[in-house]
């Protein structure tokens, strides 16, 4: 008897089938770079150097199993879908890119899809060249997420306090969700920490246009934003 699991996949890949089959050719993958640095950069990384931030790296994307790079958090949903056996192909691929939640329901991705089949065709044509030619793909630099601002590497080598930073969090959790989810307002847990200190000091220095967490940052020392991120790194 099939499980609960391969019923439920089945039904999604049965779903997809009823879409307009997206083009075999892909897109462009100049244009596709583009469009992935406006809409993707700011939690993926591909290419040289490549590593987890809010989102996995997607080096090697295409024919991997969904939920599968190991040490990253990924959603409870996300991870369920894989073990049912959900891997990433033009189809799939397509399918997340238009409406992440319309694959994977109880996605953690806070991203509304890509309305046009040309813009989804080349981002995917992009990604395939990491997929299908990685090259030489280093290790990443430990201090790459600094592009935002400029920091000194001595404040991303704070080690923070991960009892102060959830003695701390309070204020974060009055708008930010706890459990990881999205409701409204984009999730802060299981950031990595270098990327959550570039964000605050970004805030901070006002170079990220939001008052209120520009607001926040400002009250917080260098300290204190280490230890907040220590504890959203690996808040359960």
């Amino acid at each position: 008897m099939a499980s609960r699991g391969s019923i439920r996949l089945a039904l999604v890949i049965g779903l997809l089938a009823w879409e307009p089959a997206i083009a075999q050719e892909l897109g462009n993958s100049a244009d596709g770079a583009r469009l992935f640095k406006r809409e993707c950069s700011s939690c993926h990384h591909v290419g040289a150097g490549a590593r987890n931030r809010v989102g996995p790296q997607l080096n090697g994307v295409f024919g991997r199993r969904a939920g599968s790079i190991e040490g990253f958090k990924y959603s409870k949903s996300i991870t369920r879908m894989g073990q049912d056996g959900l891997e990433w192909h033009l189809e799939t691929l397509d399918a997340y890119l238009t409406n992440p939640k319309s694959l994977v329901s109880g996605t953690r991705m806070n991203y509304r899809g890509i309305a046009e089949t040309e813009d989804r065709s080349a981002i995917m044509a992009y990604l395939r060249e990491w997929s299908d030619n990685p090259r030489d793909i280093p290790e990443a630099d430990p201090t790459a997420s600094k592009a935002e601002v400029d920091l000194d590497p001595s404040i991303l080598g704070i080690k923070g306090d991960r009892e102060y930073g959830e003695y701390l969090s309070s204020e974060c959790t009055t708008c930010h969700q706890s459990d990881g989810s999205d409701k409204g307002i984009p999730s802060i847990t299981n950031w990595p920490a270098a990327d959550f200190v570039v964000a605050m000091h970004a805030y901070k220095r006002k170079l990220r246009p939001h008052p209120v967490m520009q607001m926040m940052a400002g009250r917080l020392s260098e300290e204190e934003i280490a230890a907040l991120a220590a504890y959203f790194e690996e808040v359960q």
